[in-house]
């Protein structure tokens, strides 16, 4: 009988309230913002790693070692408490990095490392032997790597991006610890101060997933006109429908 205690007619008030959509917009706009940034960074990194110089390709694997094998949160408060200690001008409460541009920093430079691997992988799922004609045709790497390699590899690319994307829209949670107002700090902050722990996290697991099936939606369209499975046999019926439920993502 203890569940009839919950108020759900405080959940139906508060869901489209003012206050939660604000949340909602910081964490679109973190997850937005960072991925963009992400995706340039696993781009570069992804050619880095396949340099023949080795210093080059030395950098990549490190950026990849440290960022993936590290605790995202442990990263974001490093960058937001730890750093400033060893150099003040970082610190954002002096108005250099404010708590947004930081929490898009830690989770870009997060979200690049997997990128990295997401990229590299795509590059390498086209032919040599495109890059090799390309060069004969007297295109320069950067050149042909633009107009020939990565429109090619984005059809391998896109699945596993957009399982980023739903991932990274779940782990912008993680930078309400430097008091970024995104959607789970206001539930947090409301459920303080009312008390009311249930009602608030089921204002925000309602919007997570509402986020996150849309996400997911628009995903399994994406890749049914330009991914690589829109011509086998998951590109529809049970393998889309898995994809709009987020089932592969990384959690």
């Amino acid at each position: 009988m203890t569940f009839l205690a919950v108020d759900w007619g405080y959940i139906g008030e508060h869901l489209f309230s003012d206050i939660v959509f604000e949340g909602v917009w910081m964490t679109l706009r973190l997850t937005a913002t960072a991925m963009f940034f992400g995706v340039v960074l696993g781009t570069a990194f992804a050619l880095m790693r396949l340099a023949q110089a080795w210093p080059v390709k030395a950098v990549g694997l490190a950026y990849i070692w440290f960022f993936r094998g590290t605790p995202l949160i442990v990263q974001i408060v490093f960058w937001f408490f730890a750093l400033p200690q060893v150099w003040p001008g970082w610190a954002p409460w002096n108005g250099q990095m404010s708590p947004f541009t930081t929490g898009v920093f830690a989770l870009a430079i997060n979200e690049g490392a997997y990128m990295t691997e997401i990229m590299r992988a795509g590059i390498q799922s086209v032919d040599t032997g495109q890059m090799e004609a390309a060069k004969s045709l007297g295109m320069t790497y950067p050149k042909a790597m633009r107009r020939i390699i990565l429109p090619q590899a984005l059809r391998v690319v896109i699945p596993p991006t957009g399982n980023e994307f739903i991932a990274l829209l779940k782990n912008s949670s993680l930078v309400s610890v430097i008091s970024v107002s995104e959607l789970f700090l206001v539930a947090k902050l409301q459920y303080s101060s009312s008390l009311l722990y249930f009602e608030w996290l089921i204002i925000a697991s309602l919007w997570y997933l509402a986020l996150t099936t849309v996400g997911s939606v628009i995903q399994a369209w994406i890749e049914s006109r330009y991914g690589a499975g829109s011509y086998g046999p998951g590109a529809g019926g049970g393998g889309v429908a898995l994809r709009w439920l987020g089932f592969g993502a990384r959690d």
